[in-house]
């Protein structure tokens, strides 16, 4: 404690302070500009992956890879491919091509009851994240 802060205790230790709980409004379901708005967190841009299949290597075989090496997944040829935002799984779909490019066809958008029921269960019935 600094100088400053033990004269200050002293000069306080005499005086009688008056204490008075503190008073808050009642809360509402209106935010302080009126009505609420989703506009406010439209723009906000969070990391979106797509998650083809995974596999795992031993650091020689990483290093025996070259150009035209093919890694073998353990996903199947055919099953849903798992996209992810904020590392949740968020919806399941199936690859496509479009004009030369890579895209994903959404065919399922994960049920937020069922993957919080997964997520207590410790299961991976949605795609649990933190295997990635």
């Amino acid at each position: 404690m600094s100088d400053d802060e033990g004269r200050a205790e002293e000069a306080h230790a005499g005086e009688k302070v008056g204490v008075q709980p503190a008073e808050f409004g009642g809360l509402t379901d209106e935010a302080q500009g009126g009505e609420l708005s989703l506009d406010m967190v439209l723009d906000i841009s969070m990391p979106v992956t797509v998650e083809l299949g995974r596999t795992g290597m031993s650091v020689k075989e990483l290093l025996q890879l070259s150009a035209g090496s093919v890694v073998e997944l353990e996903q199947m040829a055919g099953e849903p491919i798992n996209l992810y935002v904020r590392d949740v799984c968020f919806a399941r779909g199936e690859v496509v091509v479009v004009d030369g490019n890579f895209g994903l066809r959404i065919t399922e958008i994960v049920n937020p009851q069922k993957r919080i029921r997964a997520v207590a269960k410790g299961e991976d019935e949605v795609g649990k994240t933190n295997d990635r």
